[in-house]
């Protein structure tokens, strides 16, 4: 994520209006019609701070692009793979292995979104570039859950995860070349990536035990994450003194993490799709079915009720540290969501569930929830004495639902069979959902809005 600051958003300065007589799309001096000319484009910064002004490259509003969507599904793919592989073989040492190869997948999804925010040209060098990491992330994918039996494994998937940044850091190095207002904190991006490798050469060497792997995994996942925060973070503006310092585009993040989160959850519906799990006619697995699409769909509408105020200032657009925040609980919030999601779907199919399944389905929502309830805690409520209940009150509901979850797999199995079990985890995370659309509505407000001006008026 590039520099946020909140306070910039009023400062905001863009490009000229274009004169009336430009301001066709297909005027040959627009921008689009400019840079259509090119099939290799100049990466160019698309938003950054001046002197602590926010300045673009252009006004138009930038929705996520129809490659950045192709890259988000083959992410998902790839780590609902590793959720199957952990759901097969339900352990801590399965749960371990699933985090750890969850996040460098996880941090090359990230690197590209932040070079599509910070220059996305669609042109054919990046696409080449997304689809050259796309194939790359397919061989990590391939070999990552073998990891722990065969070293060969092992070592694919690290290569495959350290070529990817490689590219990455390249792509940073190049762009600092062609665009001076993200120079100094591109450059030294790359060079956090490329030191942040050298973390991972142990994973080579058979001779080191894994127990030892597992701590360097460790290590480098956080480097990474400290890295990201101290690169683009006010923190790095300050030290460098920098005039011209990176930005992000609120608008396009926000809608872009959100089709990400909409896809996770997606991989809900289509596991209690594919396979046919809840034939034949009306059954208990068309129940459970049913019950993961309902979870699905109250997951999906939570998220994006942020806190449920009217009102309220998003985490990026608050602060700095909310605005990290916020970024970074996405990555717990998809790899928990996925868990329980996909043992809720496969619960459609099967008669019983055994411990650990149990364990990871309460867990997973459990997580997952908590994560949401911090989201929400991040929002900056405006006007909350204007509503039915106040922002603590009202959200503070996801915690007391989430830590239930987390409990419910301590009931023995032989008195809360899996319909009972997720009966129970549906109608919490509904009650959750009800409590807060509720509670965030104005005082004196009514179930029912008059059906006004609905004839045609009388001349």
């Amino acid at each position: 994520m590039s520099t946020v600051n909140a306070e910039a958003d009023s400062q905001e300065k863009v490009p000229a209006q274009p004169s009336a007589n430009n301001t066709s799309s297909s005027s040959p001096s627009s921008p689009a019609a400019e840079a259509s000319r090119y099939l290799i484009k100049r990466p160019k910064a698309l938003q950054w701070f001046h002197n602590g002004t926010l300045e673009r490259e252009s006004e138009e509003e930038r929705q996520a692009g129809r490659f950045e969507l192709f890259l988000d599904l083959l992410y998902v793919a790839l780590v609902a793979n590793f959720t199957e592989n952990l759901v097969e073989h339900p352990s801590g040492a399965g749960l371990v292995k699933y985090l750890l190869i969850f996040a460098p997948a996880w941090h090359v999804w990230s690197d590209l979104r932040e070079i599509m925010n910070s220059y996305y040209t669609d042109d054919l060098v990046q696409r080449g570039v997304i689809l050259w990491v796309m194939a790359l992330l397919v061989l990590y994918g391939n070999n990552a859950t073998l990891v722990a039996e065969d070293i060969g494994a092992m070592r694919t998937a690290v290569g495959a995860f350290m070529t990817a940044r490689v590219t990455v850091a390249s792509v940073y190095v190049i762009s600092s070349f062609a665009s001076f207002q993200h120079r100094a904190q591109a450059r030294v991006m790359a060079a956090f990536i490329l030191l942040g490798l050298l973390i991972w050469i142990p994973l080579y060497f058979e001779s080191v035990s894994i127990r030892a792997k597992i701590a360097v995994a460790v290590v480098a996942i956080v480097y990474q994450e400290i890295a990201w925060i101290l690169t683009f973070g006010t923190w790095m503006k300050r030290y460098l003194r920098l005039e011209y310092s990176t930005a992000v585009d609120i608008s396009h993040e926000i809608d872009r993490l959100a089709a990400f989160y909409i896809i996770i959850l997606g991989e809900y519906l289509y596991s209690i799709v594919v396979g046919d799990p809840a034939a034949v006619g009306l059954n208990l697995g068309l129940l459970k079915a049913v019950w993961t699409l309902i979870i699905a769909f109250c997951l999906n509408w939570l998220y994006l009720n942020g806190d449920g105020g009217v009102d309220s200032i998003h985490p990026i657009r608050r602060s700095v540290v909310t605005a990290f925040m916020f970024f970074s609980l996405h990555m717990p919030l998809a790899a928990s969501l996925l868990v329980g999601g996909h043992v809720c779907a496969v619960s459609a199919g099967q008669e019983e569930l055994s411990k650990g399944e149990r364990w990871l389905l309460g867990g997973g929502l459990g997580v997952g929830m908590f994560c949401l309830w911090i989201m929400a805690v991040l929002f900056r409520g405006q006007g909350s004495h204007e509503l039915i209940m106040p922002k603590m009150l009202r959200t503070g509901m996801r915690l007391v639902v989430a830590i239930i979850l987390v409990l419910l797999p301590l009931a023995h199995e032989d008195h809360f069979n899996p319909v009972q079990l997720l009966s129970t985890a549906m109608g919490l995370i509904v009650f959750v959902t009800i409590w807060e659309t509720v509670g965030g509505l104005m005082k004196g407000a009514r179930v029912y809005e008059k059906w006004d001006a609905r004839n045609q008026p009388r001349l």
